[in-house]
């Protein structure tokens, strides 16, 4: 397929559908405090705003390549971006909570259909030389998007209101879909004998799973941690990811290779990349609510000041992969949550707009370090036939940490977002940075010496 003439066209719209599906990520970031007081939204419902997205997004995300395997991925990227498009206009037309997450609950269906189907269409029309700068353009989108998501959420919520944040994707979709329909070649379906079947039912249990761990942690803002409703939830996500399990061993298709992701290496890089992401979605919430509803700056004003947060994301995702070849994995994860770990500290040790705004940018240069060291982890000893399946790991535990981190995040600060008291965004902000030290011990530990020189990021 490397002599396909139009690849890089190709390539460039696939680029612009993926970096749609990752700044809706961080976009709604912003007007989430408008959304919230527009809509009479509840801090449960708030927080899942975020977490159906990335739910979703993350549960299905395997099963969504599975399938692109199975019926050709330019099948599965149309209707994923079809599907994210009309998801994207229920969501900004909504009236009501009930609306807005099966609107996002859409979305995240949709990204899972036209992510990873993206991702094999980019593989297989390159080779070589020409793969590699086209993978490391596909991965600079991903925390390209995260970043300007958060800037381009307070541009749209100051000027036509919050919901353009979901309607902006609409006419893209609609003039990326018409181009597509022409340009992207058609692929054959992967063949693959026997496992020519898609493990649904084990999409199901995991997202299941995961999103029975999330409401429990939601739920905990106000029934407290260690309440019997809080633990019996926890239970339920238990027994959920143990049936997945059981699940996966039985499969004749299974949809994660568990033993791939016990390995130590994948291991390490799922543990980074979650715990990454945790913190970053930490960081934008927690900013944003602080800036808007209790310093009363508007949504406009929030955004610029997170542009050095963007800044200092991309900032430090560049220096990690310049330097990761020469300190290794483990080193440069120990450093980037340490450095996360001293900026989130900042604002619950000064709790001032200048406080948020600094202790928040000096993490974010940590965290940045974090998404190379991940997917280097991951990714630098696998062979060549299981890169497609780890980097799937990788990026479904993606976005589950960001939904972790949403859920955590929010039930802590509960009192905080219900009051505007500033004891429960201190409290926040220091439960994060505490999290940050931990996620450097455990890095530590499981990252050998010198593993991860450098691989390119797919996720």
């Amino acid at each position: 397929m490397s002599s396909y003439p139009r690849r890089w066209q190709t390539l460039a719209l696939l680029g612009i559908a993926q970096f749609m599906l990752i700044l809706d990520v961080t976009v709604v970031a912003i007007s989430l405090p408008l959304m919230g007081a527009d809509l009479g939204l509840d801090r449960q419902t708030v927080t899942w705003v975020v977490s159906a997205y990335t739910l979703t997004f993350g549960g299905l995300m395997l099963l969504g390549g599975r399938i692109a395997d199975l019926i050709g991925p330019k099948t599965m990227v149309m209707l994923g971006l079809a599907v994210f498009t009309v998801a994207s206009l229920i969501t900004g037309a909504a009236q009501d909570g009930v609306t807005v997450l099966a609107g996002r609950v859409g979305q995240g269906l949709g990204a899972a259909m036209l992510s990873p189907s993206a991702l094999s269409v980019v593989v297989r029309m390159f080779d070589g030389d020409e793969r590699n700068k086209a993978l490391g353009i596909w991965s600079a989108l991903g925390g390209g998007g995260a970043a300007v998501g958060v800037l381009v959420g307070g541009l749209l919520a100051a000027g036509p209101g919050w919901p353009w944040v979901f309607y902006i994707n609409v006419p893209i979709g609609v003039i990326i879909f018409s181009v597509l329909t022409r340009l992207l070649p058609t692929l054959q379906p992967v063949e693959s004998g026997q496992r020519r079947s898609a493990d649904v039912l084990g999409a199901l249990l995991v997202t299941a799973a995961t999103g029975s761990v999330i409401y429990a942690m939601i739920g905990a803002g106000e029934a407290g941690w260690l309440a019997p409703q809080t633990l019996i939830t926890f239970a339920i996500g238990i027994v959920f990811y143990l049936l997945f399990a059981r699940r996966q061993r039985a499969a004749a298709a299974p949809l994660m290779d568990l033993g791939l992701l016990f390995r130590r290496p994948v291991m390490a890089g799922t543990f980074v990349i979650a715990i990454a992401t945790a913190l970053m979605v930490a960081v934008f919430f927690l900013g944003s609510f602080y800036l808007q509803n209790h310093a009363g700056l508007g949504p406009l004003v929030t955004g610029l000041l997170f542009l050095p947060v963007a800044i200092a994301t991309m900032t430090g995702a560049q220096l990690g992969g310049r330097i990761i070849g020469r300190s290794g994995g483990r080193v440069l994860a120990i450093i980037g949550l340490i450095i996360a770990a001293a900026g989130l500290a900042i604002p619950a040790i000064w709790p001032t707009t200048v406080g948020v705004v600094l202790g928040v940018s000096v993490g974010s240069a940590g965290i940045g370090t974090l998404f190379v060291v991940a997917s280097a982890t991951a990714l630098g000893q696998v062979a060549p036939h299981e890169a497609g399946i780890a980097s799937g790991i990788v990026s479904t535990f993606h976005e589950f940490g960001a939904s972790i981190g949403a859920a955590v995040t929010s039930s802590v600060a509960a009192a905080s977002l219900a009051t505007q008291a500033e004891s429960g965004y201190v409290t926040a902000f220091m439960v994060a940075a505490v999290a940050a030290v931990f996620g450097a011990v455990i890095s530590g530990a499981l990252i050998s010496g010198r593993q991860a020189s450098a691989a390119p990021s797919v996720h």
